[in-house]
């Protein structure tokens, strides 16, 4: 097996999930560059309140531009993806330092959000959608 833990390449590895995402993010020491699956963040999620959710585990922390981050993602919309990115970002940087725990913590930024799409049942159009009912 092949040890990965040299000085200079030295990294924090984490999985977010969120409804059908999945998200593997590695946190480096570094100048602030954040990439999602090859391409920068900014490009990958542009929408400006998109912009203020994956930067909040990192302005709790006061350690903004601290960081060099990659994510690789997979599965689901991009409002999953996001989710699952986040909370990656906010995972690793527990695993950067313990203190960080208790604000990210009360952020909110810890707890996985448990909601997945309900399974579609026989006879209904989608999961609760019936047809309509007729009397006469």
């Amino acid at each position: 097996m092949v040890e990965r833990e040299s000085v200079k390449n030295k990294y924090f590895e984490t999985v977010g999930r969120r409804k059908e995402s999945t998200a593997t993010v590695r946190l480096f020491e570094g100048k602030g560059d954040i990439t999602v699956n090859g391409k920068p963040i900014e490009q990958y999620f542009p929408l400006e309140s998109d912009v203020a959710y994956y930067t909040e585990p990192f302005k709790v922390t006061g350690t903004e531009g601290k960081f060099h981050a990659t994510a690789k993602v997979s599965g689901g919309g991009t409002s999953g993806q996001l989710g699952a990115v986040v909370l990656g970002f906010a995972r690793a940087l527990v695993k950067v330092d313990e203190e960080f725990r208790k604000t990210l913590r009360e952020a909110g930024l810890l707890t996985r959000d448990p909601r997945e799409k309900e399974r579609k049942k026989y006879f209904l159009r989608k999961a609760r959608k019936r047809p309509q009912y007729s009397k006469r």
